[in-house]
């Protein structure tokens, strides 16, 4: 190289300034580099007092302690933009930044959706992209300021002008507000962040210790068995989630027209089968994936929005919509969850007497990418294996829906309920269909197939009903959270529907207070609720009697 060098300086020398400019660049990009995937490129142009600080530090010092710092400070600030980088894709996937105490676990279901959507082959190839990216960033970032350093020590004199110039400029544009294209010129953007980080770790810790003392109290948790949910005696009950499914798909452009004439002409289907349904608005817990945390906040009635929440909860003795059945003696509990692929230990806290996993619901057919079946086997094998089963009781269910899990492709159709056999028929339905990586990466065929895959849930659940409910049948179904941002956009609500259909007058004429809107689809303005309240809601309106417990 110094051979090269000398033969050819005019070259080394371009070469040279060249790696030194996009070094600083890279510095003060990953400075500037925001936390979310909203990024206006004016925010590149303003002025972090982060390196105003690190380039004063680094020319004051010897040559030994400046290029300890310079390594130690380019891995902590590789390190942090890994973690912006992190925080960008959980508010693209899920609308909240990356818990660093929390979400270490969240890594193995992600890679789990990447296999089921990509293939194996594909999935390791992301992962050693990730792993190739985790090593990459802090390693160029250390390496870019040390070569800044170097070039700030050999130029003291110029480097200090600079400071000093740069500094009155930061200073000036604080004082004054000064913006650029909306921005503001003076940026302390990496130091607010990491004070930011350092509160979210004192309030996870902190709610931590709170939540549990709010697990233990429980406004039915000593209700005598007799006192809960009498006017519901003798009714088969049935609460099922639909994947992904938000208002959104109700409101959406795009969208909605295919969902809502599906929710108007299955509100018609159902009300010539004798069914009528009240439909509103709850606010979801979670929003973009975690369906557990919709799941467990709908049932327990306590806002379950990260996962040691639901560790909290799950291990606790807090009364459960499907548990409150159980308590009466009256009704016989199962779990239908074609999603469940591992031991569930929840199962015990949900009061289920049996869990049909997706091993136990006889299917083999192919899978719809994440998802293990389509909805319409499902609900065909629930109606054999638990529902039409002569038993002494009734029973309360609990059903989860996948199909209309991302990535949205290929999706099932509906065929004949007679023709499923043991899903082989769904063999040519998913060779024809959309490959996943064709949309996973395209907002709009992401939509689309998005807003087929609820038609196609809520199509083959009304029809289950149409087909299969009875005059004692009460059916609470409900989204578990709304699609990612790529569906529903940087700034969608995480609102979902909610409806309860029945044949008997007496159970919707139960909730006429709610304010709920007739029929499957809920009106624009119809009341939205906190997921968390409607436990007691749903207890109270079928004449439960609240005996707390706890403090």
């Amino acid at each position: 190289m110094r051979n090269w060098r000398a033969d050819h300086p005019v070259a080394a020398r371009a070469i040279g300034i060249t790696v030194t400019v996009l070094a600083g660049a890279l510095v003060v990009a990953s400075l500037l580099l925001p936390n979310k995937p909203y990024v206006r490129p004016a925010l590149f142009l303003s002025v972090p007092v982060e390196a105003l600080i690190g380039a004063v530090a680094l020319t004051a010092l010897p040559r030994r302690p400046r290029l300890v710092l310079a390594w130690l400070g380019g891995i902590v600030l590789g390190v942090l933009t890994l973690l912006n980088l992190l925080d960008i894709g959980f508010y693209q996937y899920l609308g909240r930044g990356f818990n660093i105490i929390l979400d270490w676990s969240l890594f193995a279901d992600a890679y789990a959706y990447l296999k089921d959507t990509l293939g194996g082959t594909g999935a390791l190839g992301a992962l050693a992209a990730v792993i190739a990216l985790v090593l990459f960033i802090p390693a160029v970032s250390a390496l870019s300021v040390v070569r800044v350093s170097n070039v700030m020590a050999r130029h003291r004199a110029a480097t200090t002008r600079t400071v000093l110039v740069l500094s009155l400029v930061w200073m000036t544009s604080t004082a004054l507000g000064l913006q650029v294209g909306g921005t503001p010129l003076a940026s302390d953007r990496t130091v607010t962040l990491l004070q930011a980080r350092a509160e979210n770790v004192r309030t996870t810790l902190r709610d931590e210790r709170e939540f549990t003392r709010t697990a233990q109290a429980d406004k039915f948790g000593n209700t005598p068995a007799s006192q809960l949910v009498p006017d519901l005696r003798g009714k088969d009950m049935i609460f099922t989630f639909i994947e992904s499914y938000g208002r959104s798909a109700v409101e959406d452009p795009i969208m909605a027209p295919g969902v809502d004439r599906t929710l108007d002409a299955s509100t018609q289907a159902l009300a010539q089968a004798g069914f009528h349904a009240k439909s509103g608005w709850l606010t979801s817990a979670t929003y973009g994936g975690s369906s557990w945390l919709g799941h467990s906040t709908f049932m327990s009635g306590l806002w379950v929005d990260n996962q040691q929440r639901y560790r909290t909860v799950t291990s606790s003795d807090h009364l459960t919509l499907t548990e409150a059945f159980k308590k009466t003696g009256a009704w016989d509990t199962v779990g239908i969850m074609p999603g469940v692929q591992k031991g569930w230990p929840e199962a015990k806290w949900y009061g289920l007497d049996k869990v049909r996993n997706a091993f136990q619901l006889g299917y083999q057919g192919p899978k719809f990418s994440w998802s293990t079946m389509p909805d319409q086997f499902t609900l065909e094998q629930f109606q054999k294996l638990e529902h039409s089963k002569k038993r002494d009781k009734p029973l309360a269910s609990f059903v989860i829906l996948t199909s209309s899990h991302q990535p949205w492709a290929p999706l099932p159709k509906m065929v004949g309920w007679d023709q499923l056999g043991n899903g082989s028929i769904f063999d040519a339905i998913e060779k024809a269909g959309t490959k996943p990586a064709d949309v996973i990466a395209d907002s709009t065929r992401s939509k689309e197939g998005y807003g087929k895959s609820v038609q196609y849930s809520v199509t083959a659940l009304t029809q289950w009903l149409e087909r299969y409910g009875n005059d004692n049948t009460v059916l609470v179904f409900l989204g578990d959270h709304q699609p990612i941002s790529r569906v529903s956009g940087n700034h969608a609500s995480r609102d979902v529907p909610c409806a309860i259909v029945a044949k008997d007058p007496k159970v919707l004429d139960k909730i006429a207070d709610w304010g709920w809107t007739d029929g499957l689809r809920p009106a624009h303005n119809a009341p939205v609720w906190k997921m968390s309240s409607f436990r007691d809601r749903f207890l109270t309106a079928y004449g439960s009697t609240p005996h707390p417990s706890g403090r």
